[in-house]
């Protein structure tokens, strides 16, 4: 029953990150018309098509349903609506039930607290991912909400803990290492190395994944995740070594891995290659 409801929230959120992500790019345009304007507001916003700005009716808002119901077209002007919609309703429907089934505590008391605020993370770090991959930037409409929601995750961590003040420091160093290490990559390059939102998102990812080793693993991750996905391009001349490629998405995935598996990677490792 609960993997059902998270299966259903994770459509209908991965239906408002699509919604967001469109709805802050258009602003940052300036929008195209008063009309338009007015449904780009995040709270009070009509969802309208991107092409032809009609106003989308509920019949065609239906997670998943809807893009197979209009055979992937709107049904106003038939210009073609992007499969970005389909997987990323998929896409947060999946890791909604997927952080439920390998969430590393019991989902009770303060930790049932700690899962929604993941939850809440994850449609934020979902809707930075998207906009990333469309137009390689991290926008902070995005990332100081889930900054605020970070800051409350790891408080809940620090006054729930045995030893608090452990906590803190482990929290305060994985921050530093999280956006640190990026904070000097960005000043040594002038930012052509990595951009000053991926500065940002490390800073926000330090503080979640809450100690040095934790921070390190979520780098460590994210350029074996960015090389995997790279070098094939690389070898089939798709990307060039002049190409830039967003590293946030990368960054995000490491996240979730180390959120749900990190401990579990941390103990094997240390049993592996400093126990001997």
């Amino acid at each position: 029953m609960v993997i059902v409801l998270l299966l259903i929230l994770g459509l209908c959120f991965g239906s408002f990150i699509n919604a967001l992500v469109w709805r802050i790019h258009e602003q940052a345009k300036g929008g195209k018309s008063s009309r338009a304007a007015s449904d780009l507001s995040i709270v009070r916003g009509r969802s309208v098509c991107p092409h032809c700005r009609h106003r989308l009716a509920a019949r065609d808002l239906i997670p998943l349903v809807s893009w197979f119901m209009l055979k992937g077209k709107c049904r106003y002007c038939k210009s073609p609506i992007s499969v970005q919609y389909f997987f990323v309703e998929l896409l947060t429907a999946t890791l909604f039930t997927f952080s439920y089934i390998f969430w590393p505590s019991s989902l009770h008391g303060v930790h049932l607290a700690t899962f929604t605020l993941w939850l809440i993370l994850l449609v934020g770090f979902i809707a930075l991912a998207v906009y990333d991959i469309c137009w390689q930037l991290l926008p902070n409409r995005i990332i100081y909400p889930l900054a605020a929601v970070a800051v409350i995750y790891g408080t809940i961590n620090v006054t729930t803990a045995s030893s608090p003040l452990t906590v803190l420091l482990d929290i305060v160093l994985g921050v530093l290492v999280g956006g640190g290490i990026f904070y000097v990559l960005f000043q040594l390059s002038d930012g052509k190395w990595i951009g000053g939102g991926d500065v940002k998102l490390g800073w926000l990812l330090g503080l979640i994944a809450g100690s040095a080793s934790r921070s390190l693993l979520l780098l460590f991750l994210a350029a074996i995740c960015g090389t995997l996905f790279s070098l094939p391009l690389l070898i089939t001349n798709r990307l060039h070594k002049t190409s830039k490629i967003p590293f946030g998405p990368f960054l995000i995935l490491a996240i979730i891995i180390v959120e749900l598996f990190g401990t579990g990677i941390l103990t094997w490792y240390e049993q592996a290659f400093i126990h001997i």
